[in-house]
């Protein structure tokens, strides 16, 4: 059924540009990126199938508008400024996009051959992150996952610290070595224990993890001492993207009390290139799990606020072949966007257009979905037998790592492509 609020979902829409069967990006999508053709300049860019659409060339031919009112130049470059007026511009601009690309030359027919001059292959376009990432925000809000992690390292009595089940634990992450997918990461140095009672050592981590996440996009927030309520917080989400949280976990159990996770964390984050709306995905949205003891009044929430999306992790040894390692799925989350929104504002906090805020680690009931190499071996006492008969308790070099995700219903698939990085020795 055709949600009216947002016609550019209508799944009986074709567009007139080819869009392979089994596609992540039909019409119906619509996402947002930034690209270069040919060593030019990055622009906001859309998809189409495996077709890119270069934004600021339509602008330049006159048949879009610049959502950011600032002539044309809120499509060179990072997506911040496109995100400065909130969701309004956007779904105008979804919108026409929508009536641009559709099959219907009564709309577009008189366009295509402009509309053509800005299109190129996928496999021809040099992505970048799609904003600048001026702050970034990690959640913990897997429920299994924490349980998980609070078995290995306590006990099964204990494994949820008091405060988790109350409110969304997060931290401050590193935006600047948030790189685009297919940007190879190199094994981390530090600090590590390799034994409870040995002193500690200096070398490359000997336990790289990869975090199976999903992060928001903010639009411009308030101003700061002000809040977002949950009643509030999707109108300042743009939409999401697939992350990889790569993680060293020798460094991080050595380093984190009493402060947190940071050199183990910080070396390296890895984000999907396309950015798909909150709109695009409204016809997938769905019930999270129930919440036990009902959160303090300015964490609640009416309605299904989270979203029916299928993630999967591959693991490709060097010179091998794929295995899927983990089937997981957004909707396990335990805490909503809208409630990681409102309790990161709640003491006054301002998000500011192009902030990213991710999940945390996504880890469903059963062992094979399990969002981390970390659960999957069971810190290394249950090792994974990949294809080639070889074993994996943490990361290998030459490893590559790729995470996909995608929500399928009533014959439309809205996806994020993938993310994806190589391990490279360390240096």
């Amino acid at each position: 059924m055709t949600d009216h609020r947002f016609p550019a979902n209508d799944p009986s829409l074709r567009s007139w540009i080819e869009v392979p069967a089994g596609s992540d990006f039909p019409i119906q999508n619509i996402p947002f990126g930034v690209g270069s053709r040919d060593g030019e300049a990055f622009t906001a860019m859309t998809r189409i199938g495996d077709t890119t659409i270069d934004l600021h060339a339509l602008y330049e031919a006159g048949l879009i508008e610049d959502p950011s009112d600032a002539g044309g130049t809120g499509f060179m470059g990072q997506l911040d400024q496109l995100l400065l007026n909130g969701p309004g511009p956007i779904r105008a601009l979804r919108q026409r996009l929508s009536e641009l690309l559709r099959d219907d030359k009564a709309l577009n027919g008189l366009h295509r051959d402009t509309i053509r001059k800005a299109m190129a292959p996928v496999a021809e376009v040099e992505m970048d992150n799609p904003t600048f990432f001026s702050d970034y925000t990690d959640f913990y809000s897997s429920r299994q996952h924490a349980y998980n992690v609070g078995v290995m390292f306590r006990d099964p009595a204990n494994a949820l610290m008091p405060n988790w089940l109350h409110l969304p634990v997060g931290y401050h992450g590193r935006s600047s070595s948030i790189v685009p997918s297919g940007t190879p990461v190199r094994r981390p140095m530090g600090q590590f224990k390799p034994s409870p009672d040995a002193a500690p050592e200096f070398g490359p981590t000997r336990q790289l993890d990869f975090e199976l996440e999903v992060g928001f996009i903010t639009y411009e927030g308030k101003d700061l001492g002000e809040r977002i309520t949950t009643a509030e917080a999707e109108e300042h989400i743009f939409g999401l993207v697939l992350f990889n949280d790569w993680s060293a976990r020798d460094i991080q159990a050595w380093e984190y009390v009493p402060l947190g996770p940071f050199l183990g964390k910080n070396f390296a984050s890895s984000v999907s290139p396309w950015v798909v709306t909150l709109d695009a995905l409204e016809p997938f949205r769905t019930q999270g799990p129930q919440q036990d003891p009902l959160p303090l009044p300015y964490l609640r929430t009416e309605g299904p606020r989270t979203f029916d999306l299928r993630l999967e992790v591959g693991l490709t040894p060097r010179n091998g072949q794929e295995n899927i390692i983990c089937r997981s799925n957004f909707k396990h989350l335990y805490w909503s966007m809208a409630q990681q929104l409102a309790h990161h504002t709640v003491n006054g906090c301002n998000v500011r257009a192009g902030d990213l805020m991710a999940s945390g680690t996504i880890s469903g009931d059963t062992p094979d979905s399990y969002g981390s190499m970390l659960e999957l071996a069971w810190k290394g006492t249950k090792p994974l037998t990949l294809a080639d008969g070889s074993e994996r308790k943490f990361l290998q070099d030459g490893d590559t790592v790729v995470m996909r995700g995608h929500a399928e219903k009533d014959g439309v698939r809205i996806g994020f492509g993938e993310v994806s990085g190589k391990i490279l020795p360390a240096s």
